[in-house]
C-alpha cells in the first residue's frame, strides 16, 4: 500500500503567515516531522524533547542512530535552557546569531538522548530565516533538524529537493523557495577550554577565531562523532562521482558525452571534453550552487560526474569538505 502523499504549504521566507506557522507548530507538537527552510539546506525537524519524534527522523531518513541531530532554537535564550552549561566561548559566538553556526555543548536533560545518539553534548544553533525561527517560536520547542533528505544523499536546497526523498515519509513541507547559502553550518565544539572545529560550513575558522581573540584547533578523528556530517560518505548524488585537481587530469577519463564536468574555482585553461561543462567558479556560487548541481545531474542521468576540485585555500574549505564526502578519487 502506497504512502499518503507529503502536504506542502508555501510559506514566504521572511514575513511567514502566522496561520502556515501555527499549522505547522501543531504538526510538531504532536510528534509529526516538517520540512522547513534555513539559510543552509531545508532542515527535516521534529521536537527535540519527544523520543518518538526524534526516533521519527531516523525512520524517516534511513539514518543511523549513532549520527547526532543538531537543535535549532529561536534564540539564544532558548539555547541556553537547553545547554547544561553556557561557557564564556558560547556566550561571544552566540552572538553570531542567527546565522550558519552550530555550538557544541553539554546537553541539558531536556533534549532527548536520541537526538545526540547518548553523547553528553548537543549542537544547537539558531536559524537565520524567520520561517525557521517562527515556526520553532510557535511551536515553542526545540527542533531537532538535520537535512531533509535521505541518509547519504545531496542534501536539499528547495522544497522540490525535500519531496523527491521524502515525499510519503514525512508530514509537511514549508516551501519558503530556495536557500541562500547552500551548504550546511559551521560546527564548533565550546565544551572545554580550547574550542575546536568539528564541521567547515559559511562562517570561517578566521571569523571565529577573531570573535574569540585565540586559534580554533581541529577535533581529533577519533572517537564517537560530535556533530553530523563527519561519516566519510555524505552529500552524495546517485551518479558514480569523482574528482580531480586539474582539468587536465580528465584526459585519461575517458570523457564522453553522457558524463558532466563541474569544474569548481578559477581553473585555466577550461577543460576540452565532450560531455556537458557546469563552472563554479566562486566560493559563494559553489556553495549555494553544489547541492543544486548534483541533483540536476542525476536527474539528468549523467553516467558519471567528473568534479574539478577547488583550490585548497581557506575561502574553499567548507566546499572542498563535502566534496572529499560526495566523490571518490579518480
Amino acid at each position: 500500500m502506497s504512502r499518503p502523499r507529503t502536504r506542502t504549504l508555501a510559506v514566504d521566507r521572511d514575513a511567514p503567515d502566522p496561520a502556515v506557522l501555527a499549522e505547522a507548530a501543531a504538526v510538531v507538537r504532536r510528534g509529526g516531522l516538517v520540512a522547513f527552510a534555513t539559510e543552509t539546506v531545508y532542515g527535516l525537524g521534529a521536537d527535540a524533547t519527544n523520543p518518538d519524534a526524534v526516533r521519527a527522523i531516523f525512520t524517516a531518513k534511513g539514518r543511523p542512530s549513532d549520527n547526532p541531530l543538531i537543535v535549532h532554537v529561536a534564540d539564544e535564550a532558548m539555547a541556553r535552557r537547553h545547554a547544561a552549561a553556557w561557557p564564556d566561548h558560547a556566550a561571544r559566538l552566540a552572538e553570531l546569531w542567527p546565522g550558519p553556526l552550530t555550538l557544541v555543548l553539554p546537553k541539558a536533560a531536556s533534549i532527548s538522548a536520541l537526538v545526540t545518539a547518548g553523547l553528553s553534548t548537543v549542537g544547537l544553533r539558531v536559524p537565520a530565516p524567520a520561517v525557521a525561527r517562527g515556526l520553532i517560536a510557535a511551536a515553542d520547542r526545540p527542533l531537532a533538524a538535520p537535512s531533509a533528505n535521505r541518509s547519504e544523499h545531496v542534501s536539499p536546497t528547495t522544497a522540490e529537493h525535500v519531496l523527491a526523498d521524502l515525499d510519503g515519509r514525512i508530514d509537511l513541507v514549508l516551501d519558503s523557495g530556495p536557500t541562500d547559502v547552500g551548504i550546511e553550518s559551521t560546527v564548533i565544539d565550546v565544551c572545554e577550554q580550547v574550542p575546536r572545529l568539528l564541521r567547515p560550513g559559511p562562517v570561517s575558522v578566521e571569523q571565529l577565531g577573531a570573535r574569540l581573540g585565540r586559534t580554533i584547533e581541529a577535533a581529533p578523528s577519533h572517537g564517537p562523532a560530535r556533530s553530523p556530517g563527519l561519516r566519510p560518505r555524505h552529500y552524495a548524488p546517485r551518479a558514480p562521482t569523482v574528482r580531480v585537481h586539474a582539468p587536465s587530469e580528465l584526459v585519461p577519463l575517458a570523457v564522453g558525452p553522457d558524463d558532466v564536468v563541474i569544474v569548481i574555482g578559477e581553473h585555466r585553461p577550461a577543460p576540452r571534453v565532450p560531455a556537458r561543462l557546469v563552472a563554479l567558479p566562486t566560493p559563494q556560487l559553489a556553495a549555494r550552487s553544489l547541492y543544486a548541481t548534483l541533483r540536476a545531474c542525476d536527474a539528468q542521468h549523467a553516467t558519471r560526474i567528473l568534479v574539478v576540485m577547488p583550490p585548497d585555500e581557506p575561502a574553499w574549505h567548507a566546499v572542498r569538505d563535502r566534496l572529499q564526502r560526495a566523490t571518490t578519487p579518480a
